[in-house]
């Protein structure tokens, strides 16, 4: 059962993620900025707040993974030019990048009535599960993808380029939307059948993510990676919303038969 938004919540998310946000500025290993931490210390404190320690859970996970899997081949990707900027180390546009859409759907529960909620929580893990399969299957076909594809046309390109695919990473970002699904189900967030609407809105989503970069990300100034991530986790979460809505029209009809 989830509870949301309880008396003490505030209490025990200032708590926690000050603790954590402490250990993280005197970690030798930084993962993001300063500014990076400081928004991130913001976004997982209202998580926490507003979805309680499930949904903080799921965030916290795609955190750890994502960070890491950006840290796999750092050495060739940076050779080859194509590692993230700072050497891995995100700041607060990265944050929100990511956790926008997340922060968003969260906000939705506090404001909806029992079933809008569920709904949000639907779009709030499917928005993560597709920013984890994402990165995962760019940050680990850079390294792995024997075969890299611009999604467009199919033509070879080099590891790296804006909308570019290879097998690999495809399926390295599938089993990653599989595994932030599959945690999300075991903690009771969301049910099963959930669990199958964010894996097709992640694949939906990070194929659009896709299509984005190789049409448009190096045509459009303001295109950067972060907005492009907003547009990814938002397409995700609405993917989510689209399949819930007609998984209940349908069970509606087959009802009437």
């Amino acid at each position: 059962m989830i509870t949301l938004y309880s008396d003490n919540s505030w209490f025990v998310s200032i708590t926690l993620n000050s603790l954590l946000l402490g250990i993280a500025i005197v970690s030798p290993k930084k993962l993001l900025t300063f500014p990076g931490y400081l928004n991130a210390w913001f976004l997982g404190v209202s998580v926490w707040w507003l979805l309680g320690w499930q949904g903080y859970s799921v965030i916290a996970t795609y955190f750890i993974v994502g960070s890491a899997v950006t840290y796999i081949g750092i050495s060739k990707k940076e050779k080859a030019g194509i590692a993230e900027k700072r050497s891995g180390v995100r700041g607060p546009e990265n944050v929100w990048g990511s956790g926008l859409t997340a922060f968003f759907c969260a906000l939705g529960t506090l404001f909806s009535s029992s079933f809008y909620t569920q709904l949000f929580i639907l779009g709030y893990v499917a928005s993560i599960s597709t920013k984890l399969s994402d990165t995962v299957a760019s940050e680990l076909g850079k390294v792995y993808g024997k075969n890299t594809f611009l999604i467009t046309t199919l033509k070879p390109v080099p590891p790296g380029t804006e909308g570019a695919i290879s097998l690999e990473g495809t399926l390295a970002g599938f089993l990653a939307s599989v595994f932030i699904a599959s945690i999300s189900f075991f903690i009771n967030f969301i049910n099963l059948t959930e669990v199958f609407y964010c894996i097709v809105a992640a694949f939906i989503a990070t194929n659009i993510e896709s299509l984005i970069g190789a049409k448009f990300q190096n045509k459009i100034s303001w295109m950067t990676n972060d907005i492009v991530n907003i547009i990814n986790t938002s397409a995700g979460a609405l993917a989510a919303f689209s399949l819930s809505l007609l998984g209940i029209e349908l069970f509606k009809v087959i009802n009437l038969l």
